[in-house]
């Protein structure tokens, strides 16, 4: 007798009954960029998405959450820069006034704030910039680890402080989710998870996102301190295991589409719900490919999110999070 996998192909409701993976708007979190400004300011790298006012990033929460979407995550744009990053850990920073009134007006999303430096730093570094003796070019700079730790701390409580439920710690500093945690636990708050971006690639992909966030290096690269994309298992195992031996909540995989093995391999590694961030860049090759008609947008966001989740991810930073949502409402087969 011939196996006929394909009666269970033949009509929407019996692919429904039968499928492995669902892909559910609960799934997802929105990113959202807060600006000083009080207007809504598209990004022309990344169409579709925009840097919002505090009224704004409100009304985005509303969004979100009216559409079965529980998280949002915040990104800082502040209007000035010094070299410490000082607007990172500002009582009165533009993600702390961003977090209190989004908690205020929309107390049931869970908001997550983005705890790093490189949008703040006048030169773009995800810490305390210092000058490497000897060297030139691009390897002439790097980020001086230990004292960027206690600026790292220091923001995560501040963020904490202002309302936010969960901070993500992304700068990739050694020992970044250890000072973060013990300084949120000293503060009082030792309930408030930490998203560790455990495995993070100095990648291509994130070139709109720089252009967002107006966080581009004005010297030195980040490949000292980002993983490099041909690092292999051993690292990015290594990575995970001292963020989860540290105290981290749940482990990070980003960009998630170039990197599915290794999302695959945290998943089975690890007993932490892990986290793929959808990046800039993987959003925008979509959109553009969608423009030009080459693509069908609606069907490659949720073919590509579908895969984040079959490798592993428990949850998806995603910009086409709302999109994604209503299209899952409104025609979810």
């Amino acid at each position: 007798m011939m196996d006929r996998p394909r009666r269970l192909r033949r009509t929407p409701a019996l692919r429904a009954l039968t499928r492995e993976i669902q892909l559910h708007p609960s799934q997802f979190i929105h990113p959202i960029f807060v600006h000083e400004r009080d207007d809504v300011t598209p990004i022309a790298t990344m169409p579709g998405v925009s840097r919002h006012s505090v009224a704004s990033a409100v009304q985005q929460a509303h969004e979100a959450h009216a559409l079965g979407i529980p998280s949002v995550i915040l990104f800082g744009i502040p209007d000035d820069k010094d070299e410490q990053g000082s607007g990172a850990y500002d009582s009165g920073g533009i993600i702390q006034r961003a977090a209190a009134a989004i908690k205020a007006a929309v107390p049931e999303v869970t908001v997550i704030a983005d705890t790093c430096l490189c949008e703040y730093t006048s030169h773009g570094h995800c810490g305390v910039l210092r000058e490497v003796p000897g060297q030139t070019g691009a390897d002439a700079w790097t980020v001086d680890n230990d004292p960027s730790l206690d600026l790292l701390a220091r923001t995560a409580v501040s963020q904490a402080q202002a309302g936010a439920d969960v901070v993500a710690p992304s700068a990739m500093m050694d020992g970044q989710v250890g000072a973060i945690r013990a300084a949120l636990d000293a503060a009082g708050y030792a309930h408030v998870p930490v998203m560790a971006y455990a495995v993070k690639y100095a990648s291509a992909y994130y070139g709109p996102f720089r252009d967002a966030a107006g966080s581009a290096p004005s010297v030195g690269n980040r490949a000292t301190y980002q993983m490099d994309p041909a690092g292999g298992y051993r690292e990015a195992l290594r990575e995970a295991r001292l963020d989860a031996e540290q105290g981290a909540d749940t482990l990070m995989v980003k960009p998630a589409l170039a990197y599915l093995d290794v999302l695959s391999l945290l998943r089975r590694e690890f007993d932490l719900p892990v986290v793929a961030y959808n990046v800039s860049g993987e959003y925008s090759l979509i959109k553009a490919a969608a423009a030009a008609g080459y693509m069908d947008e609606r069907r490659t966001v949720l073919e590509t999110l579908t895969g984040f989740r079959r490798a592993g991810a428990d949850a998806i930073i995603t910009y086409h999070a709302l999109d994604a949502a209503r299209w899952l409402r409104d025609d979810p087969a």
